[in-house]
């Protein structure tokens, strides 16, 4: 079953072959703007299991034995290829995961940026050579892979969390296994048969679809799995931990956030405002990076207020495959009751609704909800502390600097956070106040691929993106030699 003309994976990878599941076992991928079937995708057993570590192990023996001349060379054709491929890849995102499609677009050339920035970081694995106590001696310090990775994506962004941990895994040479998320496998799919394309050795990278509840265990205690790398919640990352304490797995975590925007009086206040929108309702609110907290110095609330109403008002709610589409449906069902809850609690305990706060009339089907502005939000609500990750945006005030950070940095959060100022030294007097991973100041555009993605606290630790992305998949190797 398949509602795509084009053809789109949907099994599992396993040894270079795509492969029903043992027993034939399926489940169904559902359009969040219809809530109708879209495809039946196989659901790893643990046998599958079982095959894709066995597979993977012999992988590994083959790529890192790969020169990184021949492995740069694979990921640079998989942009490429990718790239060839935007606009199929755009519509199954969509489909499955209910982003516009112009987001979904930009996401998968985003994604490709990830194989082009890992297929130079290939050749440039830098060790050294450090001269000992003696002439006679010397210390030479090398990076070596890993070895078998497992990694876990979720599905707000399907081609990218999971390319985050791809592209670099294979450039320091390293085999994969991955497990997308049930909602959204079948972009990362066709992310995969980009890869294999492009002419990676088959059974460097499998792919398991199913249950992670069931297969995160069996991977992470296979011996051979040396290497789990996870983008999801808090209580998934704990489980995660618990689970690779016991057999002292390592393992790297990007964990959500709950970003916090400082909004001085001096900066550009309808530009910030404007810009806040389009970042704050990209993908319906589902972005661990996202501006969730906005917080504007007194003399000037009413004004970002007033500019931030008026350009929420101006998106346009839908199917995300109409081009006229801002804001598509939420992902799931849970969103949307959580979306709901958000709203209610903090009307409930003072917080005025200045726009939005139900479901859009008109869409009898789909996980649809209207963008949404809180005023007055008490520090008490829940939007204020959980990650929201929902179309809902909860705006505060502050008087001076000490309490902007006060306010931005009493979350277990610390991903990313924003600063808008025309002042240099408010600039880094707020971006270094700020506990989180990354800051972006007179902008929203935070996750590139040359930079390192990841944040502090809660939010998890390791790195994706940039030089530092792929030193988390190798391990360092010391020699010393007596001449």
């Amino acid at each position: 079953m398949s509602t795509f003309d084009l053809p789109v994976p949907h099994q599992l990878l396993l040894g270079g072959t795509w492969t029903d599941a043992a027993g034939k076992a399926t489940f169904v991928v559902t359009d969040p703007a219809t809530e109708t079937p879209v495809a039946e995708v196989a659901a790893a057993t643990e046998a599958d299991v079982a095959a894709a570590v066995e597979s993977a192990t012999r992988g590994f023996g083959i790529w890192r034995a790969t020169n990184a001349w021949e492995r740069s060379r694979v990921l640079r054709r998989t942009a490429e290829l990718i790239r060839d491929r935007v606009e199929q890849i755009a519509l199954v995102m969509t489909t499955e995961q209910g982003k516009p499609l112009a987001e979904s677009r930009a996401e998968t050339l985003a994604t490709a940026d990830q194989y082009d920035w890992y297929a130079d970081e290939a050749r440039r694995i830098y060790g050294r050579i450090v001269d000992g106590h003696g002439p006679g001696s010397r210390i030479f310090v090398r990076h070596e892979p890993k070895g078998v990775v497992a990694a876990f994506s979720t599905w707000n962004f399907p081609a990218l969390l999971a390319s985050r941990k791809i592209a670099p895994a294979l450039a320091a040479g390293c085999a994969v296994i991955v497990v997308p998320a049930q909602e959204t496998p079948l972009t990362t799919l066709m992310i995969v048969q980009a890869l294999l394309d492009a002419g990676l050795p088959g059974e460097t990278i499998q792919t398991l679809t199913g249950s992670a509840t069931m297969m995160s265990p069996l991977l992470i205690a296979a011996p051979a799995v040396t290497k789990v790398s996870l983008t999801g919640s808090v209580p998934v990352g704990q489980a995660i931990m618990r689970a690779a304490a016991e057999s002292l797995t390592e393992v790297s975590l990007e964990l959500g956030g709950h970003a916090p925007v400082l909004v001085f009086a001096d900066a550009d206040i309808e530009a910030a405002a404007r810009l806040c929108v389009g970042a704050k309702f990209r993908n319906a609110g589902q972005v661990c990076a996202s501006p969730s907290r906005f917080f504007v110095q007194e003399p000037a609330a009413d004004e970002f207020t007033r500019h931030f109403v008026a350009a929420t008002r101006d998106l346009r709610i839908g199917d995300g495959r109409d081009p006229a589409t801002n804001v598509g449906p939420l992902t799931n069902a849970r969103r949307l009751s959580a979306a709901e809850h958000l709203v209610a609690d903090a009307e409930a305990i003072g917080a005025s609704v200045a726009y939005g706060g139900r479901r859009p009339d008109g869409f009898p089907a789909g996980h649809y909800y209207s963008p949404t502005v809180l005023t007055g939000v008490p520090d008490t609500a829940t939007i204020m502390v959980d990650e929201p990750f929902a179309p809902v945006a909860p705006i505060g005030t502050f008087s001076t600097l000490e309490d902007a950070l006060r306010k931005a940095n009493s979350t277990e959060f610390g991903l990313a956070g924003y600063v808008f100022t025309r002042d240099l030294n408010t600039a880094f007097a707020a971006s270094d106040g700020i506990e989180a991973g990354m800051v972006a100041v007179n902008h929203m555009a935070i996750a590139t691929a040359e930079a390192p993605f990841g944040g502090v606290k809660k939010s998890g630790f390791g790195r994706e993106g940039g030089t530092e992305g792929i030193l988390d998949y190798t391990h360092v190797k010391y020699v010393s030699v007596a001449l």
